[in-house]
C-alpha cells in the first residue's frame, strides 16, 4: 500500500510504500493485554510496617468473659490521653489493617514475547485506520490520508516554534488544541496538585528521537519517539488503541526492521 508524504511545510512529495507491518490485522484485545502487561513493570512493591498500630500498652480481659464489659483490647495507662479506649487491634481507631498489603505480592505480570510482539505490530498497523483514531476522541476531520507520513527533516527540528508551525502545516493542531478544553478534576486529586491531567495528542515515530523530542516537550501532548523504542504504552495509552501518529520515512524504515513470526504468513499469503 503507498501513502502520499509530506514536506514540513504541508506540501505533497512522492508516495512511499508502507512495510509489511501494516498488513497486520486489528486485534484490540491482544492490545490491551499487552499494555497491562508491559504497565505492570512500572509499579513498585509497597508493604506496612510489621508493628503498625499496634505500638500501644492495650490489654484484653483476662479471663475474657463475666466482666460487664467488651472482651476488645483497652488501652492502659495511670489517667488521661487515650485510657481505657480500645487499641492495637483492627476495627478500631488508629489500630492496625486487618488484612495489610504486602510486599511478597506478585505483581509484575507477564505476556509471551510473540503475543507482545504481535501486539505491537496490530497497534502500529492500526494508526491507518481514521475510524480507530476518531474513536479514541482524536479530532482528525481535516486529514484525509492516513497514516501521516513527513519527510526526515522533522527530525533535525530543535526549537518548538518550528514544532508548531509543522503541526499547523499538516492540520494537527486541530487535535493539540481540543487538550484546553478539559475540565479540571475535584475532590482529592484536586486537593493533592492533580487538578490537571495533560492528554495525549500527536506522536512523532522518528530514527532518532533526541532533538525533536526537546522541542516536543512544551507542547502538551505532543511526543516524540524512536521507532526502535516504540511501545504499545506509547500507541495506546490506557490500553485504548489508536493514538495519532505522524511517521517520518526514516522512522518507517526501522519499523520494516521489525521481525515476527506471523509476518511470515503474511507474505505467504501476498
Amino acid at each position: 500500500m503507498n501513502v502520499p508524504t509530506f514536506t514540513i511545510n504541508g506540501t505533497k512529495e512522492d508516495d512511499v510504500e508502507l512495510p509489511l507491518v501494516f498488513s497486520t490485522s486489528f486485534r484490540k484485545d491482544l492490545i490491551h493485554k499487552s499494555f497491562t502487561n508491559l504497565n505492570s513493570h512500572k509499579f513498585q512493591p509497597q508493604g506496612r510496617h510489621p508493628t503498625a498500630g499496634m505500638d500501644v500498652v492495650a490489654r484484653s480481659n483476662d479471663p475474657p468473659t463475666g466482666q460487664g464489659r467488651s472482651r476488645i483490647a483497652k488501652m492502659r495507662g495511670g489517667g488521661g490521653g487515650r485510657q481505657g479506649e480500645a487499641g492495637g487491634v483492627a476495627s478500631v481507631k488508629g489500630g492496625r489493617q486487618a488484612h495489610p498489603p504486602k510486599v511478597q505480592k506478585v505483581i509484575f505480570k507477564k505476556l509471551n514475547k510473540k503475543e507482545n510482539k504481535l501486539a505491537l505490530c496490530s497497534a502500529i498497523a492500526a494508526t491507518q485506520s481514521k475510524e480507530i483514531i476518531e474513536s479514541r476522541g482524536h479530532k482528525v476531520e481535516k486529514l484525509k490520508t492516513f497514516p501521516i507520513v513527513v519527510s526526515d527533516d522533522v527530525e533535525s527540528v530543535t526549537k518548538t516554534k518550528e514544532v508548531i508551525k509543522i503541526l499547523n502545516s499538516l492540520n494537527l493542531m486541530q487535535d493539540v488544541d481540543r487538550l484546553k478544553s478539559r475540565k479540571a478534576r475535584t475532590g482529592k486529586s484536586s486537593l493533592r496538585g492533580r487538578s490537571r491531567k495533560v492528554g495525549k495528542s500527536v506522536l512523532f515515530v522518528v530514527s532518532n528521537s533526541k532533538k525533536l523530542s526537546n522541542a516536543c516537550g512544551a507542547i502538551p501532548g505532543v511526543e516524540a519517539k524512536s521507532a526502535k523504542d516504540l511501545s504499545v504504552l506509547d500507541l495506546a495509552p490506557g490500553g485504548s488503541p489508536i493514538r495519532l501518529v505522524v511517521y517520518s520515512k526514516g522512522g518507517l524504515k526501522e519499523i520494516e526492521k521489525i521481525k515476527s513470526p506471523h509476518m511470515e504468513l503474511l507474505v505467504s499469503v501476498i
